[in-house]
């Protein structure tokens, strides 16, 4: 049978031709990830990218990044200034090309820039099309010039606005970002300034400052040991064994720079950059590291005699256990894959890291042999645990091995198999279980409920870890293995949803929770796998409707909606369904303080459902963030973990305490 299509209405007209900016404008998520948080923040990253380039080129060494009370931001930096002569083919300033135009500037050509950052090439203008208004001013030939744009297009040709000294030059950039565009209009100091500190370790040449026209606030970053101190600044909270390797080198035009450190603990943390791009998912440099540190501290091992042959053979995990390390190199030309685009694909530069490493590594240990003891005695700790832990997971599976799979007992599984289209949610106590299980769609949705708060990873050794039943449930469950076996390709779901309770107690099962996935299943994370789910705080009712409020903020604005004013219907001593409740002017409010308070199709309607919930994926923004984030809230020195409560109480308002 023939479909009979009218091709008239299919014909040239209907194709769309973006011109210009209009793309971005269209489909910003394709060019800066999302419109939310990440990608609101990234436009500055994309600003300051510029400046890092004129100061890997060797023309720059200050930075300097404003938030404006309006919050606009300005980013000023005292490199070449981008040039303003006319473009030969666009027949307008240079200026204007690099601003409105993809994939225009000065990255393509090696003379210009030996390296760049940056992913695609497209910086400051995505930049420029997602902002309300843009303002760019640049300084060269003792020359001041301007131009201003809206949302993405020229109000005016470029135009010489001042004098100024013929030394002076550089490019100052104020944009605000576009309201229609984004869904929040906010800048977090914090957040920009982590960025800041970890390009200021990476470019130990160069000075940022970040200042915060709304409070006042101020920092500069500028350190002389570059990655020494990126190393220090981590491990703040941890027990150095020795002092920091620094290891310096080129080859090929490739600079490749490494600062390493073994601690008192028992995870590994490598962070690897690309041009200042943090490669989370690793590559061939890191792949080099592994590789030269492996074998140079075996051969070390065995020629030192601190092995006895037979006794015990060491594996590259037991090389890494304790291990903080940062690896920066610098590639002309990076081929960059995966699934987030941040795994380096130069096959070359495996070998030049590897030759590198390996030279300056022997070198070291020859000179320093207390260093180099100190190392292998922290390696052969980490060998007999592994062996232990070893055993420990080989006497579980012969104890398990007709037990369903080894599937734990308490699991309720889906009954699709395809990884892809099953999820898991780990719940908080039995009673949340219970109503999860029940209002679950049993086709897609699996349950494993925890029975209290699981073991704290950061401070335990690995067969301590494997004894913890909570945790080998979490194993058996997830299916991908653990440790030397961890396969994340292998995982029975393809969404693993942590749904604890809104109080401090389901806020510290949450981090244990992540602390665990972060050191033990880190490829769930990288690989988007791990969310958390948002149970809401409060129930509103008016007659027969019924609304679900995520927070105070939400539940003001129902509240408004319902004319009710805020202040009446205050709330503190609730407890949802079985609790008091505040009953104003025929609107009762409930607040949940657990998820089991919720009977099962509450919990489907708020937090299940994928059609109505909302879920916050994990991401791995800032490793070396997160890695001092873990160590601070679950290692063993206390004044930080103190520090940080007092910083960040204020934003705990709405937990039970």
């Amino acid at each position: 049978m023939t479909k009979n299509i009218k091709t008239d209405e299919y014909s040239a007209k209907s194709i769309n031709v973006l011109k210009g900016l209009e793309a971005v404008r269209k489909r910003p998520a394709m060019y800066i990830g999302d419109v939310g948080q990440r990608g609101f923040h990234h436009l500055v990253n994309e600003v300051v990218d510029n400046s890092i380039d004129e100061a890997l080129a060797g023309y720059a060494d200050k930075i300097n990044i404003t938030i404006n009370r309006d919050e606009s931001i300005t980013v000023e930096d005292n490199g070449r200034g981008i040039p303003v002569d006319i473009h030969p083919e666009e027949k307008k300033s240079a200026l204007e090309v690099v601003m409105t135009m993809l994939h225009a500037g000065g990255k393509f050509d090696k003379s210009s820039y030996k390296v760049s950052g940056g992913l695609h090439g497209v910086g400051v203008s995505v930049v420029n099309a997602l902002s309300e208004w843009l303002k760019v001013e640049v300084k060269r030939d003792g020359k001041v010039f301007f131009q201003e744009y809206k949302r993405g297009i020229a109000k005016a040709p470029v135009k010489e606005i001042g004098k100024t000294k013929k030394e002076e030059s550089g490019t100052t950039i104020t944009f605000l970002p576009d309201k229609e565009i984004f869904n929040i209009s906010k800048f977090k100091f914090d957040t920009i300034a982590e960025r800041m500190r970890e390009l200021a370790y990476l470019n130990k040449n160069i000075s940022i400052t970040i200042k915060d026209k709304r409070d006042g606030n101020e920092e500069t970053f500028h350190f002389k040991g570059g990655l020494i101190e990126f190393v220090q600044y981590v491990d703040a909270t941890r027990t150095a064994l020795h002092k920091t390797v620094y290891i310096e080198g080129e080859k090929e035009g490739t600079p490749v720079e490494v600062a390493f450190q073994y601690t008192d603990t028992y995870s590994e943390n490598i962070f690897s950059y690309v041009n200042n791009i943090n490669t989370h998912e690793g590559g061939t440099h890191l792949v080099g590291f592994k590789t030269a540190l492996t074998r140079t501290l075996n051969n070390y091992a065995s020629k030192s005699g601190l092995i006895k042959e037979g006794k015990i053979v060491l594996t590259g995990d037991d090389f890494r256990e304790g291990l903080t390390a940062v690896i920066s190199v610098k590639v002309a030309e990076p081929q960059f894959e995966g699934q987030t685009k941040t795994k380096l694909g130069n096959g070359e530069t495996k070998s030049i890291v590897e030759t590198i490493v390996g030279e300056k590594l022997a070198e070291f240990l020859e000179q320093n042999p207390a260093v180099g003891k100190k190392i292998i005695e922290k390696c052969m700790r980490a060998a007999e645990a592994r062996e232990a832990a070893r055993k420990a997971r080989d006497l579980a599976r012969r104890k398990n091995a007709l037990d369903n799979l080894n599937l734990p007992g308490k699991l309720a599984d889906c009954s699709i198999t395809d990884p892809e289209h099953c999820e898991i949610y780990i719940v908080e106590g039995d009673s949340a279980g219970g109503s999860a299980k029940q209002g679950r769609d049993r086709r897609f949705q699996a349950i494993l409920p925890l029975k209290g708060k699981i073991l704290n990873v950061e401070k335990a050794k690995l067969n301590k870890i494997l004894e913890n039943n909570e945790i080998k449930a979490i194993i058996s469950a997830v299916g991908a293995g653990f440790g030397v076996d961890f396969d994340s390709q292998k995982a029975r779901y393809g969404k693993i949803i942590l749904m604890t309770d809104a109080d401090v107690d389901g806020s510290h099962i949450r981090t244990l929770l992540l602390t665990f996935f972060y050191r033990h299943m880190k490829d769930l994370i990288t690989s988007g796998k791990v969310y958390i789910a948002q149970p809401p705080l409060y129930k509103i009712k008016k007659g027969k409707q019924e609304f679900y409020a995520f927070d105070d903020k939400e539940r003001e604005e129902i509240l408004k909606r319902l004319k009710v004013n805020g202040k009446e219907a205050e709330v503190t001593e609730t407890e949802g369904e079985t609790g008091e409740e505040a009953n104003v002017k025929g609107v009762v409010i409930s607040r949940y303080k657990g998820l089991g308070e919720m009977n099962p199709m509450q919990l489907w309607e708020t937090t299940m459902n994928p059609e109505t919930r909302t879920v916050l994926q994990v991401t791995l923004e800032n490793a070396a963030a997160a890695d001092k984030i873990f160590e601070t809230l679950m290692g063993d020195d206390v004044e930080p973990r103190r520090e940080f409560i007092e910083k960040n109480a204020k934003y705990v308002k709405n937990l039970d305490v």
